[in-house]
C-alpha cells in the first residue's frame, strides 16, 4: 500500500466538528471516506450512513453497507461522543451510564466490527478520540473524563493484541476546540477558559484532523498505543 492508494476510512459522529473535519481531511487526501450520524443532517460530501453506536445491530448495518461499497475499512476514528454534565451529587445513573454506552461502549462496538476486516487485510489503524479531560478532570465531567480515559486503556490493550497484526491503536486528546458546543458558552466562560490555556487560545478542529491524517499515514507505521494531546498545553503532565 502506497501513500497514493485510496483507503477506505470511517469516522464516526463525521457530520459536524472535529469528527467533520478529519472526514474532510481525509477526503481531500483523496481517500474513501464514509462517516456514521445519529441526528442531524447527512453530508452530501461524504458516504453517510445512519447508525446509532448504541445499538450493535445499528452498526453492524452500517459496515456491511459499507463494505458492500468500499471494501473492509482500514482506517477507523472512533469519534462520537455526548455530554451529560452535572455535578457529581445531582448526576442520576443514566446521566453515567448514557455517556458510558455511547463514548467508551460505543467504541468498543464499532472497533470490534472494523477489526474483522483488518486482520483479513492483516493491517488496519484504529484512532480514538478522546480529551484531555480524560487526563486532567474537570469538575461537573465525572462521566465524560471516565469514558475519555477509558479508551486509552483500551488502545493500549489492543495494541498488545494486536500488535503484531499491523493494526495500531492510538489516541488524540484534544483541549478546547472552536466548535458549536464551545460557541455555545458564554463569552466570559470561554475566556475563563482561554486564561487556562497556555496558548491562550482554542484548538480549530482542523488541528485534530492533522494529527489524525498523520497517525494513518506510513509515516507513523510504528507508533501505537499512544497519547497524543492537542490542547495548547493545558494538561502536560497528566
Amino acid at each position: 500500500m502506497t501513500e497514493q492508494t485510496p483507503k477506505t476510512i470511517l469516522v464516526t459522529g463525521g457530520n459536524r466538528g472535529i469528527g467533520y473535519a478529519i472526514a474532510q481531511a481525509f477526503k481531500n487526501q483523496g481517500h474513501n471516506v464514509c462517516i456514521t450520524y445519529r441526528s442531524g443532517e447527512a453530508p452530501q460530501e461524504f458516504f453517510s450512513v445512519k447508525a446509532d453506536v448504541k445499538d450493535t445491530e445499528s452498526i453492524n448495518a452500517a459496515y456491511e453497507l459499507i463494505e458492500k461499497t468500499y471494501g473492509p475499512v482500514e482506517i477507523l476514528i472512533a469519534n462520537a461522543g455526548i455530554t451529560r454534565d452535572t455535578l457529581l451529587m445531582r448526576m442520576t445513573e443514566e446521566d453515567f451510564t448514557d455517556v458510558i454506552d455511547t463514548n467508551l461502549t460505543g467504541a468498543f462496538r464499532v472497533v470490534q466490527r472494523a477489526t474483522k476486516g483488518m486482520l483479513k487485510l492483516k493491517r488496519g489503524r484504529i484512532i480514538f478520540i478522546s480529551s484531555v479531560v480524560g487526563l486532567y478532570g474537570s469538575a461537573g465531567q465525572t462521566n465524560y473524563a471516565a469514558s475519555k480515559s477509558a479508551l486509552i486503556g483500551m488502545a493500549r490493550s489492543i495494541t498488545r493484541e494486536l500488535g503484531a497484526r499491523n493494526i495500531t491503536a492510538n489516541v488524540i486528546a484534544p483541549g478546547f476546540v472552536n466548535t458549536e458546543m464551545t460557541a455555545a458558552l458564554p463569552e466570559k466562560v470561554q475566556q475563563q477558559y482561554r486564561d487556562a490555556i497556555p496558548a491562550k487560545k482554542f484548538a480549530e478542529p482542523e488541528d485534530i484532523a492533522h494529527v489524525a491524517t498523520w497517525l494513518a499515514s506510513e509515516q507513523a507505521h510504528y507508533i501505537s498505543g499512544a497519547v497524543i494531546p492537542v490542547d495548547g498545553g493545558l494538561g502536560m503532565g497528566h
